[in-house]
């Protein structure tokens, strides 16, 4: 079949070679994530006041290493505590930026439209990480603005412990939190909506070591003179149920290629399973997370439940846990585990985090994984990242969301053209959105894979006398691939 000489406007040299010798071989299949924290300027940035391109600089550094070393995802905090590092017309500028909360970068920028453009142009996706309810950190340094949510709508607060919260009881509070979501997903060009552990806090003590309980006698009551007949508990639960369930139909509504996930406590309750420890607290009765019910039910896309241990000893270990969250994996959605980087060369031998990475890959049911966080990667923490080397050494492509949508792309058309360096394969979609090509070559027995971004449409291949064989497909947000094309270009 013979291409048009108006195709591309160029020397058309050869045909489409629709019955080459062989076929490319599939893509591996594999998140790899990095969590990007913002609060208390833990990773970036890396401290309040650098300038606008101080800033931009350590944002383009990580995200280069995530691309060198074949991850494919950052998840970057961008709502810390009812604070923006974007642009947001509902909350304040957050103070981890400027030193100032409610102060715009200046020379002005969006961080998170520049993190997105950047992540894209790199072939990473990016995942826009949330607090829902967390509303300050009192030890902050920062006056509070006047258009912090403490200041605009004090009745949604509850001041406990260290923290200003806002009150996952009130229906009000939720509001305010879902607006902040459709906001961030209808303005920025995101590839997932994330939540961490963070609903009700984690309990704070007294001076006595007690417990502190959580003061929201005022909607509990208001509740109780509803008619409500839940025990108090369960009444928190059912809101924070609630809270999830909406924000996944929210996400789904305004872009259903956006992925929604939770990176829960790795253990939903004492006892699950048998084996682990009655000490490692109870987030079900403390933050009154039920992160099973979510699961089941598919209230979201991902989860990337926070297994912070270490394979060994195995009662309550790495692996046992994620067993346990992949045999519950009903709906079939996608289970990517978080994993404690930041303990490699510290409290874990050095190959400890390349062994929980093998097992995760030979577990049915879990496919991918998520580093805590991507500073030690950066750090190359107890030569964590000398050993993801080892275990990213093809790119792989984000698993697929077949749940979102069941739409292929179709086969992309390609030709080539001579050039004085040697060919260049060009290629162009038919038809559908593309998100990311997969572009493949064979010289001689081998082929080499390469994942490059949708605006990438040709490549120069350097002289050689071997065959070459060259195919590309494409994929969409949604993660499905087409067909590919294939040219050869010894013809």
């Amino acid at each position: 079949m013979l291409f048009k000489l108006a195709l591309f406007g160029l020397a058309i040299l050869t045909a489409l070679a629709l019955n080459a010798s062989s076929s490319p071989p599939a893509v591996e299949r594999e998140f790899r994530g990095a969590w990007v924290p913002s609060v208390g300027n833990i990773q970036w940035p890396s401290k309040q006041g650098l300038t606008t391109a101080e800033q931009k600089a350590e944002l383009i550094a990580l995200l280069n290493r995530a691309e060198q070393l074949n991850l494919n995802a950052i998840i970057l905090q961008v709502r810390p505590a009812c604070d923006a590092l974007y642009a947001s017309p509902i909350e304040p500028w957050s103070e981890y930026l400027t030193g100032k909360m409610g102060q715009a970068p200046s020379p002005y920028y969006d961080p998170l439209a520049f993190a997105v453009i950047e992540a894209h142009v790199r072939g990473l996706e990016l995942h826009a990480w949330i607090n829902p309810f967390r509303a300050r950190v009192l030890a902050a340094k920062s006056a509070v603005s006047s258009n912090h949510v403490s200041k605009r709508h004090p009745g949604l607060v509850i001041k406990y412990g260290k923290y200003l919260w806002l009150d996952p009881g009130q229906k009000a509070a939720q509001d305010y939190s879902m607006s902040v979501i459709e906001d961030i997903v209808r303005r920025y060009d995101i590839d997932g909506l994330h939540m961490d552990d963070y609903f009700y806090p984690y309990a704070e003590k007294d001076a006595a070591k007690k417990n502190i309980p959580f003061p929201d006698e005022a909607s509990w009551g208001k509740y109780q003179a509803s008619g409500g007949k839940l025990l108090r508990g369960d009444w928190r639960r059912h809101g924070v149920n609630t809270f999830i369930e909406r924000a996944h139909k929210k996400v789904k509504t305004l872009k259903p290629w956006v992925k929604f996930g939770v990176s829960p406590f790795g253990i939903w309750k004492p006892g699950y399973p048998a084996t682990t420890s009655l000490k490692s607290g109870n987030m079900y009765e403390e933050i009154y997370c039920d992160s099973l019910k979510w699961w089941t039910n598919g209230w979201v896309d991902y989860l990337a439940p926070q297994l912070y241990w270490a394979i060994e000893p195995p009662d309550q270990s790495y692996t046992a846990l994620m067993k346990w969250w992949a045999d519950h994996n009903t709906t079939g959605r996608n289970l990517w585990p978080g994993m404690n980087t930041a303990n490699s060369g510290g409290k874990w031998k050095s190959d400890e985090v390349v062994n929980q990475i093998k097992a995760t890959r030979a577990l049915p049911g879990a496919s991918g994984h998520v580093h805590w966080s991507m500073k030690n990667v950066m750090n190359n923490g107890g030569g964590v990242a000398d050993g993801l080397k080892t275990l990213y050494k093809e790119p792989a492509l984000v698993p697929a969301s077949p749940w979102l949508s069941h739409a292929v792309p179709a086969t992309p058309v390609i030709a080539m053209n001579p050039t004085t360096n040697g060919i260049k394969a060009l290629w162009q979609p038919r038809g559908s959105a593309v998100w990311l090509w997969v572009f493949q070559q064979q010289i001689g027995s081998e082929w080499k894979t390469q994942i490059l971004p949708a605006s990438q449409t040709s490549m120069v291949l350097s002289n050689s006398t071997l065959r070459r064989t060259v195919a590309v497909s494409a994929v969409n947000r949604y993660g499905s691939q087409s067909a590919p094309a294939l040219l050869d270009t010894t013809k």
